[in-house]
């Protein structure tokens, strides 16, 4: 089947994380993603271990769990666009893509000669997508951004993490989401920017900063803050807009461990139900918790109560019972448990490739499931440079003599 991607072809200049997610996306959806890399060293994140890929004597190898986990259905080739020759390898293989992506800083790409203008140039129609920690403008931007500090100075961690009267503080997400949304959100707008080339014959170029992902994903507390001026703090596991949906503890487990559940009330309705389950039907008629908006004022009333009801039934009857009356609940999984979740095998969301030095690699799949274009699930590149002289003879018709050349100026 055709993929809804065909035809589109990426020259990925990106590297760690944002970019990264972003072709691979693209790449997911059928676009010929050539990921560009430097001679000898690649990616950063190929370096970013342990956990490295094992060969089949059991030792490490040179390529670590985190670059195979954002790199799938890409082509890999080295190149030195500190050289000339390099850089003008880059600009002739500009000629023949639709989409540049580079997470450089501010600055770099003009230097080499990559800048938008200069490509747009030699390839009007080139969609260019630019991804640093602060933009292309303001007083930031030449500064180096990292998700960690950008989750910190873009408010996340200020929400994130245990109450502090109860003795939070600071807390970071778990996985890089100031990247994972930028590269997503940079997918979106090479999306749209493509479409445009389609209908005018014009390229663009996108300008994604982290810090303005990062605002824009503070969503609903954002806008609380924007609407009435008050500086939400942290909550722990509970919700700042909605009353019960947080964690609760329950009986303990089997082995005396504390043990605990998510309750997620979405709605009135769902909450008169969990009252019904609960057997404390009055405290769905109480005036102070029968809406949403008396349950948030009267948190620290109800929260409690629940709290000793909670504790009365094991996870497993409390699961039972809440997905019976159709009220939204979940447990918390290690990813032991995740990857052994029935729901994740049937939605096919790992594949098991045979990879050169590891003949039963499993990785994780895109979650996205086309019924007229599905997506692609390929290896990710498994060597470093490995379609280097495909490439260049693909695309630029590079004969044996260019391509020793290139290779003896360590130029690829």
């Amino acid at each position: 089947m055709t993929t809804s991607l065909h035809g589109i072809r990426v020259l990925d200049l990106s590297r760690v994380l944002a970019g990264p997610w972003c072709t691979q996306t693209l790449a997911d959806l059928g676009a010929d993603v050539v990921k560009v890399e430097r001679p000898g060293n690649g990616d950063d994140t190929r370096d970013w271990g342990p956990p490295f890929l094992k060969d089949a004597a059991g030792h490490d190898t040179a390529e670590a769990a985190y670059y195979l986990g954002t790199n799938r259905n890409k082509r890999s080739v080295t190149c030195d666009i500190a050289q000339p020759a390099g850089q003008e390898l880059i600009r002739e293989l500009v000629a023949r893509c639709d989409v540049f992506v580079e997470n450089f800083k501010v600055g770099d790409m003009a230097r080499y000669g990559l800048d938008y203008a200069s490509l747009n140039a030699l390839n009007p129609r080139l969609v260019y997508c630019s991804v640093t920690g602060f933009g292309q403008t303001g007083p930031y931007r030449e500064r180096a951004g990292y998700d960690y500090a950008i989750q910190g100075m873009g408010g996340l961690m200020s929400v994130t993490g245990e109450r502090d009267d109860l003795g939070g503080g600071p807390q970071k997400v778990g996985v890089a989401v100031a990247d994972l949304f930028t590269g997503m959100y940079a997918t979106v707008a090479i999306l749209a920017a493509l479409r445009h080339a389609e209908r005018c014959g014009q390229g663009q170029h996108i300008d994604m900063a982290l810090l303005d992902t990062q605002v824009a994903m503070l969503a609903n507390l954002g806008a609380n803050y924007l609407v009435d001026g008050r500086v939400p703090g942290r909550a722990g596991n509970a919700h700042q807009n909605i009353v019960p949906y947080q964690v609760f503890e329950v009986a303990p487990a089997a082995d005396g461990r504390k043990d605990h559940l998510i309750l997620a009330v979405g709605n009135d309705s769902q909450y008169a139900k969990f009252c019904e389950v609960a057997k404390r039907p009055e405290l769905a008629t109480d005036p102070r918790f029968a809406k949403n908006q008396d349950r948030v004022r009267n948190r620290a009333v109800l929260v409690p109560m629940l709290e000793a009801v909670m504790k009365g039934r094991t996870k497993a009857q409390w699961l039972g019972a809440l997905e019976a009356a159709k009220v939204p609940c979940g447990a918390i999984n290690n990813l032991a448990e995740v990857f052994a979740d029935p729901q994740i095998a049937e939605r096919a969301m790992v594949t098991e490739w045979e990879h050169p030095l590891q003949p039963n690699l499993r990785l994780v799949s895109s979650p996205m499931k086309l019924s007229a274009t599905p997506v692609r699930n390929d290896l990710p590149p498994p060597l470093l440079g490995q379609h280097t002289a495909e490439v260049l003879r693909e695309l630029l018709d590079c004969g044996d003599d260019r391509l020793a050349q290139l290779r003896r100026d360590k130029v690829i």
